[in-house]
Formats: C-alpha cells, structure tokens, sequence
C-alpha cells in the first residue's frame, strides 16, 4: 500500500471486524427463552447490536414483551453466561479483513479496537479467532465509565495505542458519532450491524469490501 498519514487505526468489533451475529442471536434466544419469551430472527437480532449487551437485552426483550430494569437484571447473568461458553462458536471475520490487518501492520500503522462489547468478552473473542498480537490496545463498553457514541473511549484506544493520528472504522452510528466527537475521521461499512442506511451514518468515507480499506485511508490521509 502507499503512504498514509495515520498512525493508528481504530475498529469497532462486532459487525466490522467479526461477523458474531449468530453468536449473538444464539445467546440473545437461550436468554428470551429462559424468560418465557419467543426467539427472534438474525436478521432482527442484527439491528440491535451497536450499543452493549445491555442495551442488545433491553431491546431483545422489548421485542418479545414487556421490560423493566429488573427484568434486565435478571437476565444478563444468562446471557453473559450463555455468550462467553459460545462466543465464537460461529463467529467469522468478515472478508478480506486479516488481510487488511496485515497490511496495515506492516505499513507501520498500530491497530486498535473500540467496542461497547463488554471488555473480557472482547477479549475472549480476539483470542479465540488467533489475534491476541495484532492489538496495540483493546478499549470495551465496560472499560471507562462511558461507552461509545461518547468519544472518551475512543481517545482512550488513542492513548492506549501509543498516540498519534488516528481513524476510526466502525459500522453503526454509535462508531461514527463517537468519532466524529473525539475528532477523527471515520470509515463506514456498507455491510455489518447498522440500524439505518450506511449513506446516513455521516462517515468521512464508505467501503463495501475491506479490500478498499487501504485506497480509503491513502485517500482520508
């Protein structure tokens, strides 16, 4: 790849590194079922993620009834329970993203990762798909006291990764507001977990492959 003029990438996890959709719904259904409650499709599940595993469980329920604090409370510990005994069970990076990481490495660039997964979970899923190494700094929703769209998490993995110019790649308007507040440029996928339509996220740029990642950060650069 060409020059850039970033030193660190930052990326969402769920829905732009890693497809854990259905990893996701299948805890998210165990859970609903324990409760009494109906399963939900994938393709519902999708839209829902972005915003944490509370908020994921607060919308699941929702979904299927009635829902209180409470009744969240309750069902976490299922849920958490459930998701970390098969977080990666099905769980994939997306196309052409080992590739990119690769690459982006050895152009000099520190990767990052900036998610409101809660921060072990996070951590167990990079370890399971082989990536322990490939992180200068790994920032979870449960990490600060704040979780993104606020952009203290995002100048957090900033910190973390060493300092320097950096961009945010995310999928969901939680990414692209948090970066846009903490000051960066953002790449949007037109793929992954987004609750509305990629052309309404604000990002700095859009890409439907990970294979045009790199011209888009020469271009942003």
């Amino acid at each position: 790849m060409g020059r850039t003029a970033f030193d660190i990438v930052i990326f969402d996890l769920d829905g732009t590194l890693v497809d854990s959709a259905a990893d996701l719904t299948g805890a998210l259904n165990h859970t609903l079922t324990q409760m009494g409650r109906q399963p939900l499709t994938q393709e519902r599940v999708r839209r829902m993620v972005g915003h944490g595993a509370r908020t994921l469980l607060r919308r699941g329920l929702a979904a299927t009834g009635d829902v209180d604090d409470a009744l969240v409370d309750t069902a976490m510990p299922i849920f958490l329970d459930y998701y970390g005994h098969h977080i990666a069970d099905h769980s994939v990076p997306y196309p052409g993203v080992e590739q990119a990481l690769t690459a982006l490495a050895a152009a000099g660039m520190k990767l990052a990762i900036c998610t409101n997964k809660p921060e072990a979970l996070a951590r167990q899923l990079i370890a399971a798909l082989g990536w322990e190494t490939r992180f200068a700094a790994i920032v979870g929703g449960d990490t600060l006291a704040t979780r993104k769209p606020d952009p203290a998490p995002v100048r957090e993995a900033v910190a973390r990764a060493g300092g320097g110019r950096a961009v945010f790649v995310g999928d969901s308007i939680s990414d692209t507001d948090a970066a846009r507040a903490a000051g960066l440029p953002c790449i949007a996928l037109t793929f992954g977990f987004a609750d509305r339509p990629p052309e309404e996220l604000g990002a700095s740029a859009l890409i439907d492959h990970f294979d045009a990642l790199l011209p888009a950060l020469e271009r942003l650069g």
